[in-house]
């Protein structure tokens, strides 16, 4: 994956969580442009955060507790469970049919456990401009189907949905042909169309993070991929950028966009961004990282839905030195470095 590093509403949030654990609540996920269920508002100091999201027991880093519980190495694995025990999103990253089985039981399980699961959408054609994470769906067609297959499977579920992190970005900065780019912005309006009509179904679309592409021009780029449609963007995926710096650029965004709202990937932003270095240092698995904030409800900003974990900590950003495997391959040092 490409990557670039250059409370009034606090009691609207605590109505809609108080819903959406209402068994078969139809109500939207998050507070959003949507119409906040009437429901009793309580002080906040009564109200503790409850979990809504759901956490994966087959998840990378889950298989990596138990492998290090076989191996009696229990004090790495009880480092790597402040990894596990947190809901982390799940990349759907490929057409194939095994994808789509995949993400219809984690949808199936998710509901039974009456939790919501996260979702990113990772397909889009020529994802990542050639760079460590290249590849998606072969063509417009393909990618319209899959995404077509993915609603069927999330009709009457629940479900928070990132959208196709870097997609945007990648196509305002030119890495694509001029045809190539106006694909992808159709490709993208029509899926937050396509997803939005469900509503159990929140999605975000991906706005990169506050050191890639300035405000000013991304957001006329966010509006030809259907912003104004999705229900926010995220900010931040798989980046180290500080919470309060995706604020400030998500509230410019917000500005320019008349009122959007945004998720911040917390993941691994605990000790901010490194600086840059030589070729992808800076981006790429960089050192001295560590976990953010957890996946949250509660946040610094009326604008900011939440907190998410939506890279998921401990799988690689790229075979991009020393010993480390290809991207989205779990990393058992650099888990251990994040969370330790």
């Amino acid at each position: 994956m490409a990557r670039h590093s250059y409370t009034g509403g606090r009691w609207r949030r605590w109505a809609l969580l108080a819903a959406v654990l209402t068994v078969a609540s139809a109500v939207p996920l998050l507070r959003g442009r949507d119409p906040a269920p009437s429901v009793v508002r309580v002080p906040e100091a009564a109200a503790p955060e409850r979990p809504v999201f759901y956490v994966d027991p087959a998840g990378a880093a889950a298989a990596e507790v138990r492998n290090l519980e076989r191996q009696g190495r229990q004090d790495e694995a009880d480092v790597v469970r402040r990894i596990a025990g947190q809901p982390v999103a799940t990349w759907l990253t490929d057409t194939r049919a095994a994808t789509l089985d995949r993400a219809e039981k984690l949808v199936a399980d998710a509901a039974e456990a009456e939790r919501v699961p996260l979702l990113v959408l990772y397909a889009i054609p020529h994802r990542d401009c050639a760079g460590h994470s290249a590849g998606g769906a072969a063509g417009p067609t393909t990618y319209q189907n899959w995404i077509l297959k993915l609603a069927l499977l999330l009709r009457g579920h629940r479900a928070l949905v990132i959208l196709e992190p870097d997609a945007v970005a990648q196509a305002v900065t030119g890495c694509l042909t001029a045809r190539r780019t106006a694909e992808r912005y159709r490709l993208l309006a029509s899926a937050v169309r396509t997803l939005r009509a469900l509503p159990g179904v929140r999605v975000y679309l991906d706005a990169g993070n506050p050191t890639w592409v300035p405000a000013a021009e991304m957001a006329p780029a966010l509006r030809r991929a259907g912003a104004s449609s999705a229900h926010g963007l995220s900010l931040n995926v798989a980046n180290f950028e500080t919470t309060n710096d995706n604020v400030t650029y998500g509230t410019e965004l917000s500005r320019l966009l008349g009122g959007a709202h945004f998720v911040i990937d917390t993941s691994r932003n605990g000790n901010g961004p490194a600086q840059p270095g030589a070729g992808d240092e800076h981006w790429c698995n960089p050192p001295g990282r560590r976990l953010g904030a957890a996946p949250t409800l509660r946040t610094a900003s009326p604008l900011a839905d939440a907190y998410l974990w939506i890279k998921r900590p401990g799988e690689s950003d790229g075979a991009c030195g020393g010993d480390a495997p290809p991207a989205g391959h779990w990393y058992p040092a650099y888990a251990l470095a994040l969370a330790g």
